[in-house]
């Protein structure tokens, strides 16, 4: 035997040698399967089948209550395109999340810049004085639960004893006299965006604060050296420097945009007049537990999955054809 390995060729030998250098150590394999494996496992028992199982139970029309169905194909979702309530919800959820995200991300960066970068312009750059006491009352709606906010501004809406109709009728503006602002088409999801908005606006403030403390001081010497003033300086150095950031708080904004049932639930339970602010989330638990269609309301559950999935491709792709992985 020894023979053999002492005649072997050396190419022979380099290739024996390459092979045992590639060879994983126990100790690396162990890690990678407690680091990588573990965590798969649990995402594909937890999530990867869970969304299986819906898509299954989509194509039957289970009841939800019964251990038997039937596979209807899919005529489930065909009924779904052919429904006008659901149409409606999905255009309402399309609305947020065209409209949710843009405000509230364009409201914290102004916010976030103020308290950062927009204080004096000469010296140092600095934010404005007592900045620190902005950002924890800005932060404190982000404290409250969902729920809590969602009825706290229904009881402030309320026709004949809410906050806001006192306040518009204590200076002069009688027209709002008992005026039904979530039982009115025109207002209900103008109202519904607002709490929602309000409820975010801080904790995207206090994200993008942290992005704008890490971008280097001499960037913003540089730009006021220029002649550049604060509008510019946003546009030309804090925008391009958070592009990131703003991408990662778009997605996140519009995956609660395109669900947003906690909201709807304690503002406007029914869906609004009209179903004007009705959302997926809420006709999909409609249908499963007041109609007992779980075959349906899985179909709606892919359905929303679906055009979540797709929403965060357009972000992703917006951010790529601007330039935004290589600025």
């Amino acid at each position: 035997m020894s023979a053999v390995v002492a005649t072997a060729p050396p190419q022979a030998a380099g290739k024996v040698a390459r092979r045992r250098r590639r060879r994983m150590p126990w100790s690396r394999r162990v890690f990678v399967l407690v680091t990588l494996g573990l965590p798969f496992a649990f995402y594909a028992v937890f999530v990867l089948w869970p969304f299986v199982q819906a898509f299954i139970y989509s194509l039957t029309n289970w009841s939800g209550f019964s251990d038997t169905f039937e596979f209807v194909g899919l005529a489930n979702y065909k009924a779904l395109l052919q429904d006008d309530i659901f149409l409606k919800a999905v255009r309402n959820n399309l609305l947020l999340a065209l409209v949710v995200p843009f405000v509230t991300i364009a409201l914290s960066l102004a916010l976030a810049t103020m308290v950062t970068v927009g204080g004096s312009s000469t010296g140092a750059v600095r934010g404005l004085s007592r900045s620190s006491f902005y950002r924890i009352v800005s932060f404190f709606p982000y404290t409250i639960p969902a729920i809590v906010i969602g009825l706290i501004w229904s009881q402030m809406f309320d026709p004949s004893s809410g906050l806001v109709n006192a306040l518009l009728t204590g200076i002069g503006l009688d027209q709002f006299k008992s005026f039904a602002w979530l039982g009115e088409v025109t207002t209900a999801m103008p109202v519904t965006m607002f709490v929602i908005i309000w409820g975010f606006v801080g904790f995207y403030m206090v994200l993008f604060i942290a992005a704008i403390k890490g971008i280097p001081a001499e960037l913003y010497d540089a730009a006021r050296v220029d002649g550049a003033g604060r509008l510019r300086m946003t546009f030309m150095v804090t925008l391009p420097m958070v592009r990131e950031t703003i991408q990662t708080a778009y997605v996140y904004l519009g995956i609660l945009a395109l669900d947003a049932f906690v909201y709807m639930a304690a503002l406007n339970a029914s869906g609004g007049p009209q179903n004007s602010t009705l959302t997926m989330t809420q006709d999909l638990f409609n249908t499963a537990f007041k109609k007992g269609q779980f075959g349906m309301a899985s179909a709606m559950g892919v359905f929303l999955a679906v055009v979540t999935l797709l929403f965060a491709a357009v972000v992703f792709l917006v951010n790529r054809l601007t330039k935004g992985k290589d600025r």
